[in-house]
This record gives C-alpha cells, structure tokens and sequence, in this order.
C-alpha cells in the first residue's frame, strides 16, 4: 500500500477524534450553562429532578463518543497498513 493510504487513514482517524472530543466538551459546557441559568429562576423543579429531559446534550456527547470510536478504528487500521502493509 502506497505511503499516502494509511497516512491518509491515520491522519482522518487523528481528525475524528479531536472533533469527537470537542463535541464531548461542547455538550459538558451547554449542559452546565443551561442548567445554571435555571438554578437561578424561582421555579427550580427542573433544575432538581432535570425533567423533562433534554436530548441536546446527550446527543452532542453520544456523537463524540462515537466519532472518538470510529477515529481509533481508522488509526488502528491505517497502523495494520503501515506495519504490514
């Protein structure tokens, strides 16, 4: 395989990891400001029981975890074609 394919394939998995980890951070840091400027408000049962839920914040960190995982799996492939390739 020729030098460009697996550098190509390590460099794309080094890119989905980083935007998996600032997609991670980016939904920790809506989560925490959303949830402070509720704690400020008089009528607090959301702040407390977090109902009803809210799936933005979820859905940002499940989508790092899973450009995170699909990022090792191209590094782990671009590596197997580097070593034996």
């Amino acid at each position: 395989m020729p030098q460009q394919d697996w550098f190509l394939l390590m460099g794309m998995g080094g890119l989905f990891i980083l935007l998996g980890l600032a997609a991670i951070i980016w939904g920790r840091n809506e989560e925490k400001d959303y949830y402070d400027s509720i704690s400020s408000r008089t009528d607090e049962r959301e702040f407390l029981e977090h109902w009803p839920p809210r799936p933005q914040f979820g859905a940002l960190k499940i989508g790092g975890l899973i450009a995170i995982s699909i990022g090792l799996l191209m590094l782990l492939i671009g590596s197997a074609f580097w070593l034996w390739g």
